[in-house]
């Protein structure tokens, strides 16, 4: 380079000029990193294999080798609030790769064209929602997309057979577990909301509110005033606050069904005769699933694991309850009463 400086006799300053002692100038273009997911959320039933979208591309393209690595973080729905952190679900370089936690041995990338790094997950199970995070680093280059991955489900009200309000957060979590499900969410809870399900109780949600769903408003129920949709108590200390529990069942594994017998059962003799079919006794979240994604119809009250007596209906009809189709919950009468009973296979 050569360096021309020129005075300009009608200015009071030098302008000094850097030029090539080439023909033309040089450009240099910069690559830019682009990361994709052509779905912010998928939605699968518990059990399936599901594929969280991702992909990468160069702007402009280039056709050289790349030291690219892919990294999948997890947020999970249920860990919502103010601790809660993204957890390592698996990272890849080439042909190495390393998955995480609950995620070992049930995740591998779909790779199925270049730019590939969709996230695959088999056997899904009940915990695996939330928000997911594919991260592609390139040397200082690192982009970022997020899918949301739902359950299938159904949201239920659950108490405790002491009676309402006995729950603390971290019992409500437990006794939705008891029943294979878990504490719904915000946004199930809302989708429920937006099905149908009006209920007058209070119950934990899975981020420590205590929200409960009105359709129609009335006096008993935060008054006629308001209009409906979800009323929260806000954020309630988890410990010391009782209230009952909003539950979230997915699409159940196995098949829930009516034990046909001679006779009725008290609890214990219900336990044992699902045994000896070759199953176990139904637990609440079982049934609720049942319902919601086999279509089970059955107009007999019979036994569940937590000890109440429930029974489905798919299609309204007149001796099976309210007019509505719906789980009917008979409560928790004495274990020495006689029902039929609900198994799980």
């Amino acid at each position: 380079c050569r360096l021309l400086v020129s005075t300009l006799l009608h200015n009071s300053y030098l302008s000094c000029v850097l030029s090539l002692s080439v023909s033309s100038p040089v450009y240099i273009k910069r690559v830019r990193l682009h990361v994709e997911s052509p779905q912010p959320s998928v939605s699968a039933a518990r059990g399936s294999n599901i594929t969280l979208p991702c992909h990468y591309r160069y702007e402009p393209e280039i056709n050289g080798p790349r030291r690219t690595r892919v990294k999948w973080s997890w947020l999970p729905a249920n860990g919502a609030g103010k601790t809660a952190h993204e957890t390592d679900v698996m990272v890849a370089m080439g042909n190495r790769h390393r998955s995480y936690g609950s995620f070992q041995g049930r995740v591998r990338l779909h790779r199925a064209a270049p730019g590939d790094m969709s996230l695959v997950i088999n056997e899904l199970h009940q915990n695996d929602t939330g928000r997911y995070r594919c991260e592609i680093i390139d040397g200082l280059e690192d982009e970022s997309v997020t899918v949301e991955l739902e359950l299938r489900g159904v949201v239920f009200p659950y108490h405790s057979k002491m009676g309402r309000y006995h729950f603390n957060f971290l019992g409500a979590q437990r006794a939705c577990e008891e029943q294979d499900s878990t504490l719904a969410t915000f946004e199930q809870l809302f989708a429920a909301w937006e099905e149908g399900l009006d209920w007058c109780n209070a119950g934990w949600l899975a981020d420590g509110t205590a929200q409960y769903p009105i359709t129609t408003p009335r006096e008993a129920c935060g008054g006629v005033d308001l209009a409906s949709g979800l009323r929260s108590y806000g954020q309630r200390h988890r410990h010391l606050h009782r209230f009952d529990a909003f539950c979230f069942s997915a699409a159940p594994k196995g098949t829930v069904y009516f034990l046909k017998g001679p006779r009725k059962l008290n609890f214990t003799e219900a336990v044992a005769a699902c045994t000896t079919d070759g199953g176990h006794i139904a637990k609440v979240g079982q049934l609720y699933a049942a319902w919601r994604f086999m279509g089970l119809d059955r107009c007999d009250a019979g036994w569940l694991a937590d000890g109440s007596i429930r029974y489905p209906i798919a299609k309204a009809r007149p001796n099976c309850g309210p007019s509505e189709p719906g789980v009917r919950n008979l409560g928790f009468p004495p274990l020495h009463q006689k029902y039929s009973v609900y198994c799980n296979r």
